[in-house]
């Protein structure tokens, strides 16, 4: 292989190579051209969604502060119908009935088992009253059928009627 390097085959290399390197370039622009096109689509999509999301979290934001409020006004308003008369007595005859109930099935005739029924039945009253026990109630379902609950609620509605 004898190549011999005159002007004309060294001119005819530098062309050839200066071809492919401006091929290569103009390649090299649309590639930059198509990416930069793809960045602005997926910027444009986010700032879409960033905008989509944040209306959103206002929502939500503001429904959290009505409910807020409105839980705070209901809180209030137990509290004022608790005051009212007779409420404190209503309230000491029901935990009075379920400490009662809750003595004559743990061991009859014991004054201790009145003493922890008694603050037994207190705390639950309590409970109630905050609403904790209806809260984990529907969350968590009734719990599997805890008939003496259901038997002393119907014995407490039935006294109240």
């Amino acid at each position: 292989m004898n190549i011999e390097f005159t002007a004309q085959t060294i001119l005819l290399m530098l062309a050839g190579m200066a071809i492919g390197w401006v091929l290569s370039y103009l390649k090299s622009l649309l590639t930059i051209r198509k990416h930069k096109k793809e960045l602005k689509e997926y910027q444009d999509h986010l700032e879409r969604q960033m905008k989509i999301t944040d209306t959103g979290n206002k929502t939500l934001i503001n429904e959290m502060e009505t409910l807020k409020k409105e839980n705070e006004n209901l809180r209030i308003s137990v509290k004022t119908l608790g005051q009212k008369p007779g409420r404190a007595e209503l309230r000491q005859f029901n935990i009075y009935d379920n400490a009662l109930r809750k003595m004559m099935l743990q061991a009859p005739g014991f004054s201790s088992a009145w003493e922890s029924a008694l603050k037994a039945a207190e705390h639950e009253y309590e409970e109630n009253e905050a609403g904790f026990k209806n809260i984990m109630g529907k969350v968590f379902g009734s719990g599997g059928g805890n008939s003496y609950n259901e038997k002393s609620s119907a014995h407490q509605i039935e006294h109240k009627g």
